[in-house]
């Protein structure tokens, strides 16, 4: 069963959702509502042209910062100064050029301009986090999520230059992990994460974490 939100305030269990992981949809993309789907293990996810979807996938794609997997040749572009990493200086620009980049066996973006706006009121509260990658004054990567207490839910990256957002992937975990972070969501399994040590975990494993960890 498919929940069509309303005025209010709530979402229906994420426990409800289907078996492909779309629980609601309607609503809007509230600072408040927002907040309250990620602290529920829900996020939005959709494309240009359609309502607003919500969803809370079985199983979720988790990292746990000290199981991150940092080969010697990765950690040797990092050491060797060739990038810059800064966070949160260009959130807008961050969201945007995630959203312009190609990805396999995709047509379109759902990174949309209302999705970008919504994100970038979160940012402006403190919710919402930026990391940027520089080669030579240049952004050539970086990525996106959202923090709530101890949780930190990736949303997307990109990179115009090899390495650049596993450098940016790997600066955001090791900051995260010395401020307290226990988890980071990555949401749907990808090769590429999976290889930086990121596992798949059930539902109800990540919605426990959630209540234990979001504050």
């Amino acid at each position: 069963m498919i929940f069509k939100l309303r005025k209010e305030l709530t979402f229906p269990p994420a426990s409800l959702a289907e078996p492909e992981g779309l629980l609601a949809v309607g609503g809007d993309l509230s600072v408040k509502r927002l907040m309250l789907a990620y602290k529920s293990g829900i996020f939005p996810w959709y494309s240009e042209g359609e309502p607003i979807l919500w969803w809370s996938p079985d199983p979720r794609f988790v990292l746990y910062p000290e199981k991150l997997k940092v080969s010697k040749s990765l950690e040797r572009v990092i050491r060797s100064g060739r990038f810059e990493v800064t966070l949160n200086r260009d959130f807008r620009t961050v969201m945007s050029n995630c959203g312009s980049a190609k990805r396999r066996g995709e047509s379109d973006t759902w990174i949309t301009s209302e999705m970008i706006d919504a994100y970038c009121r979160l940012n402006e509260k403190g919710h919402a986090w930026s990391v940027e990658v520089w080669e030579k004054g240049e952004l050539v990567g970086g990525l996106y999520g959202v923090k709530y207490g101890c949780i930190f839910s990736g949303e997307s990256m990109f990179a115009k230059v090899s390495n650049a957002s596993k450098v940016g992937l790997v600066f955001l975990v090791r900051h995260l992990q010395a401020v307290g972070c226990k988890v980071i969501d990555c949401q749907v399994v990808t090769e590429h994460l999976r290889s930086l040590g990121a596992e798949e975990i059930s539902r109800d494993e990540y919605l426990d974490i959630v209540c234990c960890y979001s504050g």
